[in-house]
């Protein structure tokens, strides 16, 4: 029962998200590219704040995974590094902290591209 109730949890706070974003898409003139921006922003945002953290806590990956989370993962990185090497640490630490999911992000697409043929929708 306590497996299900943290599927509950994550599934419902990252359904909130997405259901955020599909009201931003729908509801306004945003366009997607600046909608992700926003989500990367405002976890950026509620980690530096400290509220993103005790949600991540409570939710996992319902949190984690989306772009907000992504965010906080960069201002966690940033004040890490802050604290550990000053000002340098503003420009390196959220480099520092994604730079795995950036690698994944790189070397998976890259194995997509190399596995199927890129073409153009128009043809």
């Amino acid at each position: 029962m306590e497996l299900f109730l943290e599927y509950l949890k994550a599934f419902a706070v990252g359904g909130a998200l997405c259901v955020i974003g599909q009201l931003l898409i729908d509801y306004t003139k945003l366009t997607p590219a600046r909608i992700l921006t926003l989500f990367v922003v405002s976890g950026v945002v509620l980690g530096a704040l400290g509220i993103y953290q005790p949600l991540a806590d409570w939710a996992g990956a319902g949190a984690t995974v989306p772009l907000t989370g992504f965010g906080n993962l960069l201002a966690k990185g940033v004040k890490r590094a802050v604290e550990e090497s000053g000002l340098l640490g503003a420009f390196t630490g959220g480099f520092t902290a994604a730079a795995g999911g950036i690698c994944a992000a790189v070397f998976f697409g890259l194995l997509v591209a190399l596995a199927f043929r890129p073409s153009d929708k128009n043809k």
